[in-house]
């Protein structure tokens, strides 16, 4: 089963054992969710980041609704913006792309539903995985990029390059995150 880059981005960040979000999610997961939507739409032709500039190449939709909603977004968008501004936009959302990204990976039967209450009072819902199998397989497909065989890097070459043109998104992406974490550390009480 083929899963997008944010559904199999959803799946790294949950914890293996809770399947609750594990607690170092947020707000990189945040930025980190929004990238992915992103870079998704760019693999399909979509979106250009390689300007200093995110611009709509292609408005048709998708077929995918999460995607189809974000690209319908930014096409909306009168304004030139560039790719940063629109990670710490959609950023914000990530809690509603989440939730849909769940419901997703439920349907297809990858992860469960498990609703229940924390500390007995506040209702909870969490996602464990029905085999984990799909996030064994994601994390084989990473280390098998990072250890990459000459034979496997020539039959992925073309995806390789059309990720490795996300440049301005990754930069925009690290940049976003450098700054929240920044911010944080400034206002955090000095212990």
């Amino acid at each position: 089963m083929k899963l997008s880059m944010p559904e199999e981005l959803l799946l790294l960040m949950l914890d293996d054992e809770s399947g609750r979000l594990q607690e170092g999610a947020a707000p990189s997961g945040d930025f980190a969710l929004a990238g992915a939507i992103l870079a998704e739409l760019t693999l399909a032709g979509r979106i250009d980041t390689g300007s200093s500039k995110l611009t709509v190449t292609d408005p048709a939709p998708t077929g995918d609704k999460l995607l189809d909603r974000v690209l319908a977004r930014l096409a909306a968008e009168t304004r030139m913006r560039d790719t940063r501004h629109w990670i710490e936009l959609l950023g914000a959302d990530a809690e509603d792309y989440r939730e849909e990204l769940f419901e997703r990976l439920v349907r297809k039967g990858v992860l469960r539903r498990e609703e229940g209450r924390f500390l007995w009072v506040f209702p909870e819902r969490r996602y464990p995985a029905v085999s984990g199998r799909e996030e064994r397989e994601v994390k084989a497909r990473l280390l098998g990029l990072i250890f990459l065989a000459a034979h496997e890097l020539e039959r992925l070459q073309p995806r390789v390059e059309r990720i490795a043109n996300l440049e301005e998104l990754n930069r925009s992406l690290s940049d976003a995150i450098r700054e929240i974490y920044a911010q944080i550390a400034r206002f955090a009480p000095m212990v």
